[in-house]
Order: structure tokens, then sequence, then C-alpha cells
């Protein structure tokens, strides 16, 4: 039997999804003490700009920000090194979660499943941000700065960063099976 997600925005502009036995008040609870979570942040120069923009915005959310860089703009740096250190980390942090940043994002969602650990979705809208946590219990996602507008990049991360892992065993079943083979590379 399915339980049935409910979406809709609060009347905060916070996007909400409701599963099976969540309530209003017990999503509102839960979104409240996440706001203490950290968040590890990385990019390369095509996304500097939107992660200066995101790390203060995350600030003054109630966030605590973990900078991996790029720290100022270089034209010629490269993303894996700083896609790698966020994913690092936040296996490294347990509870906490991961943002990525490059020009499309794809680069960056790669560098980033480099990580042991590390499930990093590249988002788009926020049914899809939501469902990479909802379903897939993602700890980082990957933005495309040349994408995406800063406010888009805002509720995004915010969807991503309120939503919770469903717990569903369907979809821990899929995330044991990513675990196991992982765990069994050389």
């Amino acid at each position: 039997m399915h339980s049935r997600n409910h979406c809709y925005y609060d009347k905060s502009g916070v996007f909400l999804i409701l599963t099976g036995t969540d309530t209003f008040s017990e999503a509102v609870e839960t979104r409240e003490k996440d706001r203490n979570m950290r968040v590890h942040i990385g990019t390369d120069h095509a996304g500097f700009a939107e992660k200066e923009e995101l790390v203060k915005w995350l600030k003054s959310q109630g966030y605590e920000v973990v900078d991996h860089g790029a720290l100022t703009f270089n034209s010629e740096d490269d993303y894996p090194g700083f896609c790698i250190a966020c994913a690092q980390g936040v296996v490294e942090d347990p509870g906490s979660l991961g943002i990525v940043i490059g020009g499309s994002g794809n680069g960056e969602q790669m560098a980033a499943n480099l990580v042991d650990g590390i499930r990093a979705a590249l988002v788009w809208n926020p049914e899809v941000a939501s469902l990479a946590r909802l379903h897939n219990d993602a700890n980082v996602i990957s933005l495309g700065a040349r994408q995406h507008s800063i406010a888009e990049m805002q509720e995004l991360t915010k969807v991503f960063l309120e939503t919770k892992f469903s717990g569903e065993a369907r979809h821990a079943r899929r995330i044991a099976q990513m675990r196991d083979f992982e765990a069994a590379r050389p």
C-alpha cells in the first residue's frame, strides 16, 4: 500500500512534502530543528559568484556553512578538487548535507560521487530536488550556475535541505544495494 505524499508551500513560502504519517506541525518542527544543520559547499570559477550569494543566504537562514572553495575567483581553477573536498566534508560530518556548483552541475556531480558514501544528485526543479532526498536520500546536490538564477538556486537548495528521506523499504533497499557495491570495490 502506498502512502500519498502531499506537496505544497507553507505560509512562509517553504516547499513541503508530507509523507505518510507526517503532519504539518511535525514537518515544521523538523524543519526548524534542521536549521542548525551544517552545509558543506564547493565550486570552481563557474559558480563562484553564486556560491558566495548562497553562503550568505544559507547563513541568514540559520545554517552553519563550511566553504570548501574556491575562496577567490580564478578563471583557470578546476572543479574536481573543490567538489571532492565538499563531498569528503559531508561524509566526515554525519548529519550534514552538501552543495556543489558549476556551470552545468554535471561534472561537479560526477566529482562528488567519486567519494564513497556520497549520493549526489543534479537538480533542476523543486520536484527533482525533493525526490533526490525523499527517494534517494541524496546527501549532496549539484547546481548549474549557468542554468539557474540565484533565486532558483535558493529555492532548489531550500527544498533539498528541508526534505527528509522517506525511509520506505523499497528506497532503503535500493540505497543498500548501492552501498554494497561501493563497499565491494577494490
